[in-house]
């Protein structure tokens, strides 16, 4: 061998022992032939309690039975590959501690016949990254639920305290007023709620939402549970909870107005309660059959506090809002959610 050829192979053979990654050679046999100084550090063995020995040594005894047949057929492949791909892997240290590991196999030809290099990723670090990361979300989740569940109590005892007042007061009209603004509350804590039971605090089932508030909103105009049908459609419909909660005091103020004024005599009729949406254009309407709008009145000068909320909560929302006044009496809303919705 020439002194360039020995020069060269030492050089190599530093070059493998100071890689900052554990690699083995293992032969034909299953015996490891070399190993690097990150290798013995990971497995907790010097070079010369591993050669020699068969690779199963530093596999947990559950594998042995099988490894023997996938390194034979590491063997008869001839490109570079993950090991075990889509499973997790354990290595074995000399104190008999497993660890998980990410294995990269290579066949290699050499003076003494193939063998495969082995290249182990030490994965603890990042497993317990990953599980730090995991228990930090999973708390963020608790205070987020728990938070949604309070911020619900707190409105649902806002609605008891007005609810009691409304029962004491002897004024129908300042009754009336406190049990519109019982309905308002009672559509963010709904809002709260379904975030409340739902696996992702970040958006609000507008499906959901509706069909909690829809049916206790004609409950509460008594009589006109029996006469006013209620028809919801929001299929796959979700909003984050800053633009959810003006649609959902948009809905229940131009929904109430429809239950109040649109079917006098007890009139049967029906309210359309629709939203789509597409990409991040969002389209809200609310309809009735009933009792059309007056031409004469100027619903951006009502007195009415339902529509100025409406007409505030759609300016809030950087939306636009279509009135037809009757045959059907159609209120459309249309606006953008942001970027990152």
């Amino acid at each position: 061998m020439t002194e360039k050829r020995i020069q060269l192979d030492e050089y190599l053979g530093q070059a493998f022992d100071r890689i900052p990654v554990a690699m083995i050679v293992v032969n034909q046999r299953g015996e490891i032939t070399r190993l690097n100084q990150l290798a013995e550090t990971t497995f907790g063995y010097r070079s010369d309690e591993l050669i020699g020995q068969t690779v199963e040594k530093l596999i947990p005894a559950r594998y042995h039975g099988r490894h023997p047949a996938y390194r034979n057929g590491f063997l008869a492949e001839t490109n570079a590959r993950p090991m075990g791909a889509g499973r997790d892997l354990s290595g074995l240290r000399k104190d008999g501690s497993e660890f998980p590991v990410e294995i990269g196999i290579n066949p290699v030809q050499t003076g003494e016949g193939p063998m495969v290099l082995s290249v182990i990723l030490d994965l603890s670090e990042r497993k317990q990254s990953e599980k730090r990361i995991q228990d930090a979300l999973q708390q963020k989740d608790l205070l987020l639920r728990e938070v949604h569940h309070r911020v619900k109590n707190n409105l649902q005892v806002i609605h008891s305290l007005l609810d009691l007042q409304a029962l004491k007061s002897e004024d129908q009209a300042v009754a009336g007023m406190l049990r519109d603004s019982q309905n308002r509350i009672r559509s963010m804590a709904l809002i709260h709620q379904t975030l409340y039971q739902s696996q992702n605090f970040a958006r609000v089932n507008f499906q959901r939402f509706l069909d909690e508030l829809l049916p206790r909103l004609t409950e509460a105009y008594g009589h006109l549970s029996h006469q006013v049908r209620i028809r919801i459609d929001a299929t796959d419909v979700s909003l984050p909870i800053n633009e959810a909660i003006p649609c959902g005091l948009i809905v229940n103020e131009l929904v109430s107005n429809a239950l109040k004024h649109g079917f006098p005599d007890q009139q049967n009729g029906t309210i359309d309660v629709g939203i789509t949406q597409n990409d991040n254009r969002v389209e809200l309407s609310i309809s009735n059959d009933g009792k059309a709008i007056p031409e004469d009145m100027d619903l951006l000068k009502t007195g009415s506090l339902g529509l100025q909320l409406v007409h505030l909560l759609t300016r809030q929302l950087h939306g636009a809002l279509d009135i037809q006044r009757g045959h059907p009496t159609r209120f459309t809303l249309s606006f953008q959610l942001g970027d990152n919705a």
